[in-house]
């Protein structure tokens, strides 16, 4: 059993869901992620998602954009996130999952950027841009270093290929709430409980049903727990706090671990 898997298995007899945590590797500069990474773990995240900034990023809306921008012009490079996550699990035992583009992975290689993760300590990968019919090799190298292959999928993914994902990935499936691009949302909208609830009979016994993109207020956490969701995806949320406090690291870590702390409570059912 992977520690993502044992970790949504634990949550489900507490009578908890998952929150889970993305922020942007070495934004604002590499020095800070550790710190930020333990603030939202200290506040409740119960997985980590940890980003690998990428000069095009396109799931991605303007606030994880301009992460991405500060942390590259930190000098952040990919080899550099892998090694935080090794950083990071030395203190904690949270699972970690880095989010990819597949470019870092194509020019590393298979072998050697698996290997890397894998010696970090990295539990999954996401990665947006690798569609699930172009994705054997790459399971295959996944499953070898015994890492997750998180798969996402779209409300105009249809029930033919929703199947494919689903029988395809590990972890969990992660469900883009909407179309578009990731960001904060002022709520969760109806179209979004009944893809949740389009898709649950397929993930049902088989994986974890996460959703992220626009959930960012523990009123969306507890609509989507509600809707049936085993877990809930927080980004922008998390990175606005950090792009807020620039100068006051103080003010972002406590920020930080607040803003947790309200949205884990809206997992527990």
């Amino acid at each position: 059993m992977t520690a993502i898997k044992e970790t949504f298995e634990k949550l489900k007899n507490r009578s908890e869901e998952a929150l889970i945590g993305y922020v942007m590797g070495g934004d604002p500069e590499p020095q800070y992620t550790p710190m930020i990474a333990e603030a939202l773990i200290k506040g409740g995240v119960d997985i980590l998602e940890l980003g690998l900034p990428f000069s095009d990023p396109i799931a991605d809306g303007p606030t994880i954009q301009a992460a991405s921008v500060r942390a590259l012009k930190a000098g952040t490079k990919p080899k550099m996130v892998l090694k935080m996550v090794r950083e990071i699990k030395k203190k904690h035992d949270v699972p970690i999952a880095v989010m990819t583009y597949y470019n870092p992975v194509f020019r590393m290689g298979l072998d050697n950027f698996f290997n890397l993760a894998k010696d970090c300590m990295v539990d999954g990968l996401i990665v947006p841009d690798l569609p699930v019919e172009e994705a054997d090799e790459y399971r295959k190298a996944a499953r070898a270093y015994r890492v997750d292959t998180i798969f996402l999928a779209a409300p105009s993914t249809t029930n033919e290929r929703l199947a494919k994902i689903v029988e395809s990935t590990s972890g969990f499936l992660y469900l883009v709430s909407h179309f578009g691009v990731t960001g904060e949302k002022s709520a969760v909208e109806d179209s979004t409980i009944q893809l949740v609830k389009r898709v649950l009979p397929f993930t049902a016994g088989h994986v974890p049903l996460a959703v992220g993109f626009g959930i960012s207020k523990p009123e969306h956490v507890k609509r989507i727990i509600e809707a049936g969701a085993q877990g809930a995806v927080v980004g922008s949320a998390f990175i606005s706090i950090i792009a807020r406090n620039l100068d006051n690291r103080g003010g972002m870590l406590l920020g930080l671990e607040e803003t947790a702390k309200k949205l884990k409570a809206a997992t527990i059912q």
